[in-house]
């Protein structure tokens, strides 16, 4: 672009953040190659604002927000992470790894590839902090295949690795345990990622260190369910903070409902969370509340959010590479599938996109 080249060419050096005003408030065609050309080609952080009529105290708060968190601020963090002794024993007690993982569909009609995005936590015993490893794979894949790729007896280029490097470099220590929520899967694939994803995780930590045996954690996050929640002779919505773990819940299986957000419009659809996999052993009570405590170190919010921010940060990210293939031609001759394209592995610091430069790069296997 030659507007990139003019910001360039202005400056001794490359710029660290550029503000970018669209001509158009909604779905405009500059926003996915403007994105894709500072974030992952050039490396530099972005912020884009499109007109509108609402440019309010709200508005601009909300903005400085996103800036300030893309910058590797922060801009709430619990008061458990800083009190003395230390809460929750869950993730405080032993160095902890928090996973988020989701995948953002593409146009079924273009056979766009999907876009798998894992998040992982950092600098434990904060809980506020995140880094993201983004990666392409074939079009109508829901299953994460990237996340253990050994090329060789000491090379695994999967994306998990990636993730347990960045966690030992910011707190020094290997996890004890690692916490996985995933999010957008049926209770029809609940094998799958147990048998796929769950799997391949295991097996990048044994390695990483045949020796090193961390425990584990698996959980689903559900949103898109039909469950609503409602006060007995009361108008109002549930409290935030809301847990249902009995009478409609499964009889033997462990879940249960959060309404860790207030809803101000309509009634609150609280989410589902399964518990697939437990070798940590938390009391259903303990577990809640580090749950409810995710729901409110998501850095774009003052408030608390619907779901774990370990999964909204992962839906962001993924969404946000989604947009770098929106406009890319994936036509192709002959009855094969589609070259799935590669794609560089991003990570974040605070929660904000930026381009780890020199990082390997994923090819997809073709279905």
């Amino acid at each position: 672009m030659r507007m990139i080249s003019m910001v360039i060419s202005k400056r001794p050096g490359r710029p660290q953040f550029l503000l970018c005003i669209l001509p158009d408030r909604k779905n405009s065609d500059l926003y996915g190659p403007w994105k894709k050309r500072t974030l992952s080609e050039l490396g530099v952080v972005t912020q884009c604002l499109a007109p509108g009529p609402c440019i309010n105290k709200q508005y601009l708060t909300n903005v400085l927000l996103k800036i300030n968190a893309k910058l590797g601020g922060l801009n709430s963090v619990l008061t458990t992470e800083y009190a003395r002794p230390l809460p929750l024993p869950l993730v405080y007690s032993k160095p902890t790894l928090i996973i988020g993982m989701d995948v953002s569909h593409g146009s079924p009609a273009r056979d766009v590839p999907y876009v798998a995005a894992v998040v992982s936590s950092r600098q434990w015993p904060l809980i506020s902090k995140y880094r993201a490893a983004v990666c392409t794979q074939p079009p109508r894949s829901e299953i994460i295949g990237s996340l253990f790729k050994p090329v060789s007896e000491t090379v695994d280029a999967g994306i998990f690795r990636e993730l347990l490097d960045d966690f030992y470099k910011t707190c020094g220590r290997k996890p004890a345990q690692i916490i996985i929520f995933r999010d957008g899967v049926s209770e029809s694939q609940f094998n799958q990622i147990l048998n796929a994803e769950l799997e391949q995780i295991i097996k990048a930590c044994k390695f990483r260190d045949e020796r090193w045996d961390p425990k584990f954690m698996l959980v689903v996050a559900q949103k898109n369910h039909h469950t609503k929640i409602f006060q007995a002779n009361s108008p109002e919505n549930v409290p935030e903070g809301t847990v249902i773990d009995n009478e409609i819940c499964h009889p033997r299986n462990n879940d249960f409902y959060l309404c860790a957000h207030a809803g101000p419009i309509g009634t609150t659809r609280p989410t589902h969370y399964h518990v697939l996999y437990d070798e940590l052993g938390y009391s259903p009570d303990d577990f809640q509340e580090f749950v409810l405590s995710l729901s409110y170190v998501y850095q774009r919010s003052t408030t608390a959010i619907s779901i774990v921010a370990p999964i909204r940060y992962a839906h962001l990210a993924a969404a946000q590479m989604s947009q770098f293939l929106k406009f890319d031609d994936f036509s192709h001759s002959g009855g094969g599938a589609p070259a799935v394209p590669q794609f560089p592995v991003l990570c974040t610091v605070g929660t904000s996109l930026s381009l780890l430069r020199g990082c390997s790069r994923f090819r997809a296997s073709k279905p």
